[in-house]
């Protein structure tokens, strides 16, 4: 009796290492799953991964993807190379046709036109559209804003209209500071952009820096000249996250 009650546990025993090996198995499958998924964030395909490891491990197994932390949260929107080699050149083409309408309007000096990481930033010095210390455009200011407009809209990129200027004090009726000041102006281009020429409002948006996100050091008025200056920043895909929401086509819903 005592020979095959040894012979038994000697058998249990030796055959127990195959359940730490399904185990290691499965493990290894979910991880190379969710790897998988992560790296094509869909929302839809997203879902049904979760749903699927959510039947299959039970209440605690859903927690793999319910929470899948902010690094997926944030991954750009597009999907491959292919999408960025597309924005890419549509933004390149954008700053060519910007600056050949610059050029042609004399426009040089005043208005700049540059392709940063974040997108198109149109900058306007602000004599080419507002007096000093005025959010009142002046006469020109309207027809040149139209005609940057025509350009950026045939995009289907987010528009930030951004407002700066220099440090000196303001302190009047219309402008307490400098932020009310910035903040006028450039809620002034947007109205331009959507009463002008139907820009879509769900596109744009409009912010206030005031004098602190300055070109050069305000020292000199070269410099402080460089500080006064409306952006139109037309940004990136990738940076549409950035925005407080995504806006569905054709309906006035934002989900958030």
């Amino acid at each position: 009796m005592r020979n095959k009650r040894r012979q038994f546990q000697k058998k249990d025993n030796h055959e127990r290492w195959l359940l730490t090996y399904s185990d290691l198995i499965t493990l290894l499958m979910i991880f190379f799953v969710v790897m998988y998924a992560l790296s094509n964030v869909d929302a839809q395909k997203f879902k049904a991964v979760s749903e699927a490891l959510s039947k299959s491990l039970g209440a605690g197994g859903g927690m793999v993807l319910n929470y899948p932390g902010s690094s997926a949260i944030q991954t750009p929107t597009m999907h491959n190379q292919a999408d960025f080699a597309r924005e890419n050149e549509q933004m390149e083409n954008m700053v060519s046709d910007l600056r050949e309408y610059i050029h042609k309007n004399n426009l040089d000096a005043r208005i700049s036109v540059a392709n940063e990481e974040r997108g198109v930033v149109v900058s306007f010095q602000d004599p080419v559209l507002f007096p000093s210390g005025s959010a009142e455009m002046v006469p020109s200011a309207a027809s040149i804003i139209q005609g940057v407009g025509r350009i950026i809209v045939q995009s289907d990129n987010y528009v930030r209209v951004e407002g700066h200027t220099d440090n000196m004090p303001i302190n009047n009726a219309l402008f307490p500071s400098n932020w009310e000041l910035s903040s006028a102006r450039a809620t002034r281009i947007v109205q331009v952009l959507i009463r002008e020429i139907g820009f879509p409002p769900q596109r744009l948006s409009a912010t206030a820096y005031g004098e602190y996100r300055p070109r050069a050091p305000n020292n000199s008025e070269p410099n402080r000249q460089l500080n006064r200056r409306v952006d139109i920043v037309v940004l990136r895909n990738k940076y549409k996250g950035a925005e407080y929401g995504n806006v569905i086509p054709g309906e006035d819903k934002i989900i958030f």
